[in-house]
């Protein structure tokens, strides 16, 4: 399948399965899996880095208005879809010269798990202090961030593997 079809239609599935699914997944009030995020994960690092900027804006945005929220999920996703490369710097070891030759899938399953559960945290910790906009909630912030990011990454691990079996 062409790449752009393939991000494409990832594009869409993601953005379904957030808004019309996961969404409505509540545990215990306030676990909540933002399974959104791997559409950064997944972007192959030798595009454009504009494009994944502007489609991980698009991408939030479009969660954003199906939510209810003001712009938290489209400014977390576009945060850590602009410091993905950092990441992928360090946990790596990945020059500018290693980007056309980069794949995810082809990586140790460490570095994979450091690189998704970093921007994860970050993601979901950006999430829900945007979200309560305050410091006196703080210990609900990081309780919010370190369940849901379990239950993401729970969920991501588990596709990858569903997914990657086939391949």
């Amino acid at each position: 399948m062409n790449k752009r079809l393939r991000l494409f239609f990832l594009f869409f599935l993601l953005l379904f399965l957030q808004v019309f699914m996961l969404n409505n997944i509540l545990l215990f009030g306030s676990i909540n899996p933002y399974l959104y995020i791997v559409f950064v994960i997944l972007y192959p690092v030798k595009e454009n880095k504009f494009y994944l900027l502007f489609f991980s804006f698009l991408l939030g945005l479009f969660v954003d208005f199906f939510s209810d929220t003001v712009g938290v999920h489209a400014f977390s996703i576009t945060f850590i879809a602009y410091i993905r490369l950092f990441f992928i710097k360090v946990y790596f070891r990945k020059l500018e010269l290693d980007y056309p030759f980069f794949k995810l899938q082809s990586e140790s399953f460490g570095k994979k798990f450091n690189f998704v559960v970093t921007l994860t945290l970050i993601h979901h910790f950006l999430l829900f202090l945007l979200a309560n906009f305050s410091f006196f909630n703080f210990s609900t912030v990081l309780s919010n961030t370190f369940f849901s990011s379990i239950f993401t990454l729970v969920l991501y691990f588990i596709g990858t593997a569903i997914f990657n079996e086939n391949e």
